[in-house]
């Protein structure tokens, strides 16, 4: 151990036994030791403390010797605004974390012990940042799946990462033709989105990104070749580190990220890019997503579209009016369908389709669909209605379907101001008609399911509705409707007259929405199967005289 140095400074004379006081309690020590005097001298320094503090020694100042943080506890403990029971001084000297544990002496005299502390405080700051980062991960992913639109998902991806991890974030996304959909975002600043044309190449890692590959080290990129296109207007400064990382998406990629810090920031580090990389990851799952959900919304619209039934209206001098309410009230589509079919000219007969697929949901309106675009090619042949439904149940038949349907055939045609219809049932309810006088009379069509059997055997029925007359076919979704005062009794085919019977006169339109209100009415906020209506008038040629009655000469008091 090499001999303890004093120090004479003009100072009062320190106690002739000074030495021997501190001297063997400290001088062995493993731990730095400084002992310093009330004038902020350094009295002595030990081995330990020389290791550290290179070139310093006893008879130096210690504002001149060590960092400042120290230097600082020394003077607040000198003039007494710091007593030793505050607690350690901490600071780093050179890359080392250090507590100062100060014992204060009967001289003045402040022994100040040197604890190194690097791996406890390494280990808490990574505990902290790990916890940030979880906070900031669940914080991500919350806010992006909080949203299934894509444009929105983009603009909080860049902002978040811009937040968290950068001075400035710009997401690309992939390509629209030759344009990219570019969001950028700046810290603390309102995000902005555009489609342009970029050259990706300019950006080394990017092209790479954008096809799911691994990203570029930072290292590697240099800031300087960083193309104009890349910073967002109002970036403080030049680029001073990049990072360049994918977004990695359901099987394709989402996009990239492009993480910008000016020369005055500090640079990013090798964990700032591995969490970079896991903010990528959260934020291109989120965006696969979003853009999935978008494509399905899209297709699901267009596929609606074609199943949804069509408004009806005048055909050839004949009024059709349709109502269709789904099981759910969440759904549109479902195993009840309808279709008018016009003739080219009024001498051809109008076909109207009115059926009931086995089941409810997507399922059965996917077979609904495929019965309509079959009965379609069909109509050329429409002029028999037992052909036409058996060639449809071969096409069933052959199908993966396992389903069968119900249907009912309308041929109309309008002569001499009356409408002629054609009437065939297949397993399908009767078809009613209400006369100008209130009657309600039920056609006697009956036929086999669509679907179920070899062979389709059918009675079809012919009726003439004069003036102010209409035919309603229905599905058994209306008269199955359960409800009543306790909930549980059957709207039932005599409620259905009853509403019918009050229709007299009415127009098409009016008839459908009535027996669709009393159902509805009916059954309240209970579950009920799909229900479709289709109703065909031969209009009045007259003033309409009859409001609500049950017979044509009964007018409104």
């Amino acid at each position: 151990m090499p001999p303890l140095v004093s120090v004479s400074r003009g100072t009062p004379a320190r106690p002739p036994d000074a030495d021997l006081r501190v001297g063997a309690t400290w001088s062995e020590a493993p731990y730095p030791v400084l002992v310093v005097d009330r004038h902020g001298g350094l009295v002595r320094i030990n081995e330990a403390a020389r290791r550290i503090l290179p070139g310093v020694a006893g008879g130096d100042w210690l504002h001149e010797s060590v960092p400042s943080w120290l230097w600082g506890a020394h003077q607040s403990i000198a003039d007494g605004s710091r007593g030793v029971s505050a607690g350690p001084a901490t600071g780093h000297i050179d890359n080392r974390f250090f507590e100062a544990h100060p014992t204060l002496g009967g001289d003045g005299d402040v022994v100040w012990w040197l604890v190194d502390d690097t791996d406890r405080h390494l280990a808490e700051t990574a505990l902290t940042d790990a916890q940030t980062r979880s906070e900031v991960l669940s914080q991500v992913s919350s806010a992006l799946l909080s949203t299934l639109n894509a444009q929105r998902c983009m603009e909080v991806a860049a902002s978040m990462a811009a937040e968290h991890l950068a001075e400035a974030a710009i997401l690309v996304a992939p390509a629209h033709g030759r344009r990219h959909p570019l969001t950028y975002a700046r810290r603390g600043e309102p995000v902005t989105q555009t489609t342009k044309q970029v050259d990706i190449a300019g950006v080394p890692g990017l092209a790479e990104a954008l096809q799911g590959f691994p990203p570029v080290p930072a290292r590697w990129i240099n800031p300087a070749d960083i193309p104009d296109w890349v910073i967002p207007d109002g970036f403080a400064g030049p680029v001073g580190s990049v990072i360049v990382t994918p977004l990695p998406g359901h099987g394709v990629p989402a996009g990239a990220l492009i993480l910008l810090r000016s020369s005055t920031e500090q640079a990013f580090t090798q964990g700032e890019e591995i969490f970079a990389r896991l903010f990528a990851a959260r934020a291109g799952a989120a965006l696969s997503a979003a853009r999935l959900y978008t494509e399905q919304a899209t297709i699901t619209a267009t596929l609606m579209r074609e199943l949804l039934p069509p408004a009806l209206h005048h055909v050839h001098g004949v009024e059709y009016a349709g109502s269709y309410r789904a099981s759910s009230d969440h759904e549109r589509i479902g195993g009840d369908f309808y279709d008018v079919h016009p003739g080219s000219d009024p001498s051809v007969e109008t076909l109207v389709v009115l059926g009931d697929v086995a089941g409810k949901g997507l399922d059965a309106a996917v077979l609904t669909g495929k019965i309509r675009n079959t009965l379609h090619a069909l109509l050329p042949l429409a002029d028999d209605h037992e052909r036409v439904l058996n060639l449809l149940n071969g096409a069933l038949l052959t199908s993966h379907h396992t389903r069968f349907a119900t249907l009912v055939l309308a041929s109309v045609r309008r002569r001499a101001g009356r409408a002629r219809l054609r009437l065939t049932s297949a397993g399908h309810l009767p078809p009613l008609i209400v006369r100008a006088d209130g009657t309600v009379e039920e056609v006697r069509t009956h036929g086999t399911l669509v679907g179920a059997l070899p062979t389709v055997t059918t009675q079809t029925v012919e009726t003439v509705l004069a003036p102010g007359e209409t035919c309603l076919l229905y599905t058994d979704g209306i008269t199955e409707a359960r409800g009543g005062p306790l909930g549980d009794e059957l709207f039932g085919e005599h409620r259905v007259h009853r509403a019918l019977a009050e229709c007299a006169g009415m127009p098409a339109e009016a008839v459908v929405e009535r027996v669709q209100m009393l159902a509805a009415q009916w059954l309240g906020s209970g579950r009920h199967d799909d229900m479709a209506a289709v109703a065909i008038s031969a209009p009045r040629t007259g003033p309409l005289t009859v409001v609500g009655g049950h017979g044509p000469n009964r007018r409104n008091k």
